[in-house]
């Protein structure tokens, strides 16, 4: 099973608080493990432009104010710009399945400063990861439900709704969801 450009919903029962009501874009997934990045977890205390005044990087009065998220529990001092296909960067992009862009480079926070860059984007500090057949087992024991990746469902809804969005998505009202799971 190849996860990547999927998105990964936490059911209620899952037992790893960091992931609670998360929303994952899986952006790599292969033998060696997967990648992905929490597109519902804003970072309160950290903006764009606070990011961007520490990095030394100038902000023009044009320039782009973007979503600053907590990708997950990894390398959080690493960031992420999770963007539309609309922008590449040559070796510094990985293009992720579902029409998505992901970019760790420097460049991108700077075109966004400059009002530039991507459509879409969103800044994610740290990723989840999952070692070699670490993610399937979870799925197996009920901690995620996977659906297609919608780009309203990653850009566009208000972070404090995504979870519940991306259920309703699949056709699971949030209410009648149990964290007990079974096998018929």
């Amino acid at each position: 099973m190849d996860l990547a450009g999927q998105i990964l919903i936490a059911m209620p029962g899952m037992a790893d608080p960091r992931f609670d009501r998360s929303v994952i874009l899986v952006c790599a997934h292969s033998g060696d493990g997967a990648m992905g990045l929490i597109v519902n977890k804003p970072l309160e205390d950290l903006s764009f432009s606070g990011l961007l005044e520490h990095l030394g990087i100038p902000r023009v009065p044009e320039g782009r104010d973007i979503h600053v998220h907590l990708g997950g529990p990894v390398e959080r001092g690493r960031g992420f710009v999770l963007h539309s296909p609309d922008w590449q960067m040559g070796r510094g992009t990985m293009a992720v399945p579902g029409g998505y862009g992901m970019t760790a480079t420097t460049d991108i926070l700077e075109a966004l400063a400059k009002g530039g860059g991507p459509a879409n984007a969103l800044l994610a500090l740290g990723y989840s990861g999952w070692g070699p057949g670490q993610l399937e087992a979870e799925i197996a024991r009920n901690d995620w439900l996977t659906c297609d990746a919608a780009e309203g469902l990653v850009f566009g809804a208000d972070d404090r709704v995504k979870w519940s969005a991306a259920l309703r998505g699949m056709g699971i009202d949030p209410l009648t969801l149990s964290a007990a799971a079974g096998r018929a």
